[in-house]
């Protein structure tokens, strides 16, 4: 860490350019140049106020817009970062998170919030077309890329169609890993949105208030029933979602 503060360009007190501008160019030109790397911790705000003696207020809008031009990140409890490319989630291909990660080069974990059982509201029992107060499978569970969460997953699962969903370890395996085990998905569909976080989400991804996030939803259909229903959530400045595909495949509809 300090080898890092060491490499921070002398600040001018007495030039006319203003003192977080000359620490954000200093940042900038270092990522840029590749002598920070990606995924990269930096020094936190004190260190930075105690190492160039300048006040709070100063490092912190630096940091604050380096962050909105998406060149640093910053986990709440944890520091900033390094920004890397965002993650790629598909919204055709179906995907294990897991190995998305493990293939980038990266190490994948994840943690469970909750695996049991609830009676589906109205709009659940809507999704996954079964009879309101029907008994499904529920999972939440945070996944992590290098000990940063990237997704917060809600997982309803019909019990008579995988059994035993309750009896697995989801800290070890994915759950999408264990449900393509289970069965071949015939039918999926996919929702998008772009949502602000409630409190809770944002203390489960570690997240500043007010940052956006994308949101997919997929229900998977086997034999002509749901076999589940989930909404994963992203922190857009860490994930993006997108799809490449052969234009023959779909019908084209003008």
């Amino acid at each position: 860490m300090n080898a890092i503060i060491d490499s921070f360009d002398a600040i001018d007190k007495s030039a006319p350019q203003p003192l977080y501008q000359q620490i954000k160019n200093t940042i900038h030109r270092k990522i840029k140049s590749s002598e920070w790397k990606s995924g990269q911790k930096l020094p936190s705000e004190n260190e930075l106020v105690a190492a160039l003696q300048v006040s709070r207020m100063t490092i912190h809008r630096a940091l604050r817009e380096l962050t909105q031009e998406g060149l640093i990140k910053r986990v709440h409890g944890i520091g900033s970062f390094v920004a890397d490319a965002p993650r790629h989630a598909s919204l055709i291909e179906l995907r294990d998170i897991a190995a998305e990660v493990t293939e980038s080069g990266k190490q994948h974990s994840s943690r469970v919030l909750a695996l049991n059982t609830k009676l589906a509201d109205e709009a659940i029992a809507r999704s996954m077309q079964v009879a309101r107060g029907t008994s499904l499978y529920f999972l939440n569970a945070v996944h992590y890329q290098d000990d940063i969460p990237i997704q917060l997953e809600a997982r309803y699962v019909n019990p008579e169609l995988v059994p035993n969903f309750l009896q697995q370890d989801f800290s070890v395996t994915t759950s999408t890993s264990f449900l393509l085990s289970q069965f071949r998905p015939q039918e999926m569909e996919h929702i998008v949105r772009a949502i602000m976080p409630d409190t809770r989400t944002c203390t489960k991804l570690r997240i500043e208030p007010g940052e956006p996030c994308l949101q997919l939803s997929r229900r998977t259909w086997s034999n002509n029933q749901v076999v589940t229903h989930v909404t994963m959530t992203y922190p857009s400045s860490r994930y993006d979602l997108g799809a490449r595909y052969a234009v023959n495949d779909f019908q084209m509809r003008q």
